[in-house]
């Protein structure tokens, strides 16, 4: 098998970042998609859609890329391996996905992963791609004296099982205050202050698994989770067209945030 990723390296002067996108994937391998419960599963509606595409100016940013090749029905790579709870009492998927967003099943009656299945897929599509972002982030903090990790995310405005009402259009997240230095979440919440769009901070997420567990500021690694109402940037109905206007003027927004991310840590870290 292929790797279960796909890397970008910076392209000329290289700054201490690494952007992550776990959810963009849209690949299923055919012995797991024939035990789809429906075609409206087939068609991945909670995918983070087209966002290798929306983030492609990170390389020529000076900042590394990596994003997921796989779908998260197929394993979801920003949970955590054992597949402990990000927000105890709420609705949340799994590591391996047997419930949509929408809480309809993933696979058909009696298809669902066995523990076994779910063992395989960890070690075949988890472990990867979590290997290669610690490279990276130690490569990073070995040349630069410090890495920065951003976790790119999207979703519907509107997931009733997820969250109350309707998104923001940005929401940061860093973990309450533990997964980055205060003053990075601060330069990218004035950038976004500034743009058109609303935002909020930890609300009504506070940054999945990869923004908790690498985002250690203490030892030199600053992580922050950016989610994104799919509104901005495209059709949220199928077949999830991407909008060529809206997408460009957020793809502004984007590259402003992560040019102040990296400015802010150079003047503090």
């Amino acid at each position: 098998m292929s790797l279960p990723f796909y890397f970008e390296a910076a392209e000329g002067p290289e700054l201490p970042l690494l952007v992550s996108v776990p959810h963009t994937g849209t690949e299923v391998p055919p012995e797991i998609a024939a035990r789809f419960a429906s075609a409206e599963v087939s068609a991945l509606p909670d995918t983070d859609w087209h966002l290798q595409r929306l983030y492609d100016f990170v390389p020529r940013l000076g900042a590394r890329l990596l994003c997921a090749r796989y779908s998260r029905y197929v394993i979801d790579l920003n949970r955590a391996p054992d597949s402990a709870p990000l927000y105890p009492g709420r609705f949340e998927t799994t590591l391996v996905p047997t419930r949509t967003f929408q809480g309809g099943p993933i696979y058909a009656p009696g298809a669902e992963p066995t523990p076994d299945e779910v063992r395989q897929r960890l070690g075949a599509y988890w472990e990867p791609y979590h290997a290669r972002l610690t490279r990276e982030l130690a490569e990073l903090k070995q040349r630069h004296g410090y890495a920065l990790l951003w976790d790119a995310h999207s979703i519907r405005t509107q997931v009733p099982l997820l969250f109350e009402g309707s998104l923001p259009a940005l929401v940061l997240g860093d973990a309450l205050g533990h997964s980055a230095h205060p003053a990075l979440s601060k330069a990218l919440l004035t950038v976004f202050a500034e743009s058109p769009y609303p935002h909020s901070h930890n609300h009504p997420f506070r940054g999945g698994y990869i923004t908790r567990q690498y985002g250690k500021p203490y030892d030199g690694v600053h992580a922050l989770q950016l989610e994104m109402a799919r509104a901005t940037y495209m059709s949220e109905d199928a077949p999830f067209a991407y909008d060529l206007v809206r997408a460009s003027q957020l793809a502004e927004t984007l590259r402003a945030a992560l040019t102040a991310y990296a400015a802010a840590a150079q003047k503090r870290l």
